[in-house]
């Protein structure tokens, strides 16, 4: 490959469909953005990673039939591999195709923000990748904490970027990860 990058997308099936807290609302702009990314990497020569979220049972269940491509998604990857845990680094080989591919940077984009796309991106910066977090190609969906307080996707998307930024990624734009500018900030 004549790229030392990779495009991460994360988790972005079906399955999500059938659960519970699964809301539409803000999914046409995650998707128009994950594809802007997605054909954007296509025509930069940066390979394309896909990652399927893979439980024993219910809707992320490979016999569910949910776990394929969200309906809106159109992507043509050049890799593919499952996960169990939360990040994409564990257990999945995704590592060794990294490796053997001279990759040392990846774009992270997905779904869930603060869940799988935040964990891997806190994993691959622990082992030494230059991680471009792209939070406007990440998708989540409200939660409630403990308190009762009722969290937007909006404001997990703004939680999440302000722990990984300077810290674990750079956060970035569409454009910005596509030309790969700025630095990789320092590490506080």
């Amino acid at each position: 490959m004549s790229t030392d990058t990779a495009l991460i997308v994360i988790d972005v099936q079906e399955s999500f469909r059938h659960r519970p807290y699964f809301s539409a609302e803000a999914l046409p702009a995650y998707l128009e953005r994950q594809q802007a990314l997605i054909d954007g990497a296509k025509k930069a020569g940066i390979p394309i990673v896909q990652i399927f979220h893979v439980e024993k049972t219910g809707p992320f269940s490979e016999a569910s039939g949910y776990v394929v491509p969200l309906e809106g998604l159109r992507l043509e990857a050049d890799a593919v591999f499952s996960k169990g845990r939360h990040s994409a680094l564990v257990g999945t080989g995704l590592d060794v195709w990294l490796i053997e591919n001279g990759i040392r940077r990846l774009i992270i984009s997905g779904i869930r923000t603060e869940q799988c796309c935040e964990t891997t991106t806190r994993h691959a910066s622990d082992l030494g990748y230059a991680v471009d977090y792209v939070g406007e190609a990440t998708h989540t969906f409200a939660m409630v904490d403990a308190a009762g307080r009722l969290w937007t996707p909006a404001e997990i998307r703004e939680r999440t970027e302000l722990v990984l930024d300077g810290r674990f990624a750079r956060v970035v734009t569409v454009e910005e990860a596509l030309a790969g500018t700025g630095e990789q900030r320092a590490s506080a």
